[in-house]
């Protein structure tokens, strides 16, 4: 675990309030789960904040149904519900916005623009 001095630079550096005052050491705050979460949990959820996206947990559950696969093939509603999990999370993580799909659009059309071009190929944008 890191000493009160470590924990306090880290939260400085990352411009989060420190959990400790004036060098005690005091339970981190953990907000709505931090009565369900025993002090490893806690800490893991901790690290888990910093996670952006969702990458991390499809790889996870990849690498869980494959255990499953291996380890009890015939349970398929649980299989079933598993990758049914993972088309979701992996339809999540493809989902696109209206700007995003915009800002999509005009780079291919941005591109096709700047190939037709050069080619004397009509370009109607």
């Amino acid at each position: 675990m890191a000493s009160p001095v470590l924990r306090t630079a880290k939260s400085a550096v990352r411009g989060k309030p420190s959990s400790t005052v004036k060098g005690k050491r005091n339970k981190p705050k953990r907000g709505f789960y931090a009565k369900a979460l025993d002090e490893a949990e806690g800490l893991d959820f901790e690290l888990a904040q910093d996670v952006d996206g969702i990458d991390d947990e499809i790889a996870l559950l990849r690498l869980k149904i494959k255990s499953l696969l291996e380890r009890d093939p015939d349970n398929i509603k649980l299989i079933m519900e598993a990758t049914d999990a993972l088309s979701r999370l992996v339809m999540a993580r493809y989902k696109m916005g209206s700007a995003h799909k915009k800002a999509l659009v005009n780079a291919i059309g941005g591109v096709l623009k700047d190939l037709a071009v050069p080619l004397g190929i009509k370009y109607l944008p």
